[in-house]
């Protein structure tokens, strides 16, 4: 079967590899109906995470069931299953907590578990999913073609957006800044309207992105940046700043743009990948009683309750893909989102 493969930095190809099996009772073999591109597997292309030696690569992915080992009893062949970027056992204390990605024994596509075992990367034909049960969340039938965008997001960014606005505690009435244009970003926008924000300002300078968040629910749009953008929105929001700002980038300046763009005793909700440094200016805080959570979302625990939305149309985060393209085009998916040419590619094998 063909996968994609990440050599280093700017060399992605698709290659040939070896058909999927199962290795433990506990696995599935996925056949995979759609992957995507993801913003945090740019930081390995990009050279700023290192690549030792060639890795499948892509964390992102929804398909039909082939082949299960004999322990797993919460899926079977011909399920539609919509899996997760964190592999879970779903037994082990963290998981009973919800912090999915926590997992004593699991990892992320792509990489390895905890044991040291390969986790097969999800821009392929087919994956093998340990702890199918853990991990796999089956589809009431399978969804649509018209929503199958949507219902990929649910895999990352749309439960990683929720993450976001859920950790800055965000709720009727409030306002809202969302600190990133990035799909991560724009599906922050739509949770924040999803839970009933009032007011919902993004900071972008892209119009193809300005317009999917207007169309998510965002009510203003700041173009400045850094210092200017947060004095911006501490002015649109009557001197005060906001209730809450969700933090989609993860580096040191979009963090303590966040920070900047908050009001006393408000809230930041922080999903972006930690790849550029950020920094806690604890004095800052400790002085605004500014309240800092989030992390890396335990998408798992959310996809049940933003499925029945998106199967219900009630929201349609797949907007955030805006190209489309075959996995033997894979690398050019790459470059053109490096390029920012394209919001989030989705890849069909």
């Amino acid at each position: 079967m063909r996968a994609t493969v990440l050599h280093g930095a700017g060399d992605i190809r698709l290659e040939n590899v070896a058909d999927p099996a199962l290795r433990n009772p506990t696995d599935a073999v996925v056949r995979v109906v759609a992957s995507c591109v993801c913003g945090s597997d740019l930081w390995g292309y990009r050279g700023v995470s290192p690549t030792e030696k060639p890795r499948r690569i892509g964390h992102e992915f929804v398909g039909i069931v082939e082949e299960v080992g004999s322990a797993v009893r919460t899926v079977k062949a011909g399920d539609f299953v919509i899996a997760p970027f964190a592999v879970s056992d779903g037994d082990c204390v963290h998981c009973r907590n919800g912090v999915y990605t926590s997992c004593a024994r699991g990892g992320y596509w792509g990489s390895t578990d905890k044991a040291g075992d390969p986790i097969d990367g999800a821009q392929a034909q087919y994956v093998v999913s340990p702890f199918a049960d853990g991990t796999l969340v089956a589809t009431p039938g399978v969804p649509d073609e018209s929503l199958l965008s949507s219902v990929l997001t649910l895999s990352d960014v749309m439960g990683t957006g929720h993450h976001a606005a859920i950790a800055a505690g965000v709720g009727p009435g409030d306002t809202v800044a969302v600190v990133g244009d990035g799909a991560v970003g724009l599906c922050a926008v739509l949770a924040a309207h999803r839970l009933g924000a009032e007011r919902i300002i993004v900071m972008s300078r892209h119009d193809a992105r300005q317009r999917v968040a207007k169309e998510f629910g965002a009510t203003d749009i700041v173009t400045e940046r850094g210092d200017e953008g947060a004095v911006k929105v501490i002015e649109l929001l009557g001197g005060i700043g906001a209730d809450a700002v969700l933090e989609c980038v993860g580096t040191k300046e979009s963090m303590q743009q966040a920070l900047d763009s908050v009001r006393p005793g408000g809230r930041v909700g922080y999903v972006g990948v930690p790849a550029g440094g950020p920094e806690l200016p604890v004095g800052q805080m400790f002085g605004n009683n500014i309240a800092v959570a989030g992390g890396v979302a335990p998408v798992r625990g959310y996809i049940s309750e933003l499925l029945a939305d998106v199967l219900d149309g009630k929201i349609n985060p797949g907007l955030v893909f805006d190209a489309e393209y075959s996995l033997d085009r894979v690398a050019e998916a790459y470059t053109a989102m490096d390029a920012r040419e394209v919001i989030k590619p989705l890849l069909r094998p």
